[in-house]
């Protein structure tokens, strides 16, 4: 897939963030990189096997004092780690909506633990309905 559609993928996922949540984002960049460098595996400590399709970068919102001309904080969407693991590009559209989804919940202050577990709350919903 080229880069501008992977990116247009992207944005769909970013889209389909409810308003309630989107109007409440602020000071963030949301970029496309092929892989994650060196330097982010190792501050994540990933070990091989696993894939990393995005990362959260910076001050969560809840842990924002003081807070003033500071850099953006990045939301890295990995397009090589979600095409090597998706076999279809319905399947790369789901797995960039939930990883967008997942790393906006990192901003708004959740661990890692708590991201997973709404995820399995938000899919055992769908499954519900």
């Amino acid at each position: 897939m080229d880069n501008k559609e992977f990116e247009q993928i992207v944005k769909r996922g970013i889209a389909a963030i409810p308003e309630k949540f989107l109007t409440r984002i602020e000071n963030v960049a949301i970029v496309i990189e092929d892989n994650p460098d060196s330097e982010q595996l190792k501050k994540l400590k990933v070990g091989r096997g696993f894939v990393l399709f995005g990362l959260y970068e910076g001050i969560p919102k809840t842990k924002r004092w003081g807070y003033s001309q500071v850099l953006p904080d990045k939301i890295t969407i990995f397009k090589n780690q979600i095409e090597k693991y998706a076999s279809s590009e319905p399947e790369i559209e789901r797995i960039v909506k939930e990883t967008v989804w997942h790393e906006i919940a990192h901003y708004f202050g959740m661990d890692e633990d708590q991201v997973r577990a709404a995820e399995g709350r938000r899919r055992k919903n769908k499954k519900s309905t």
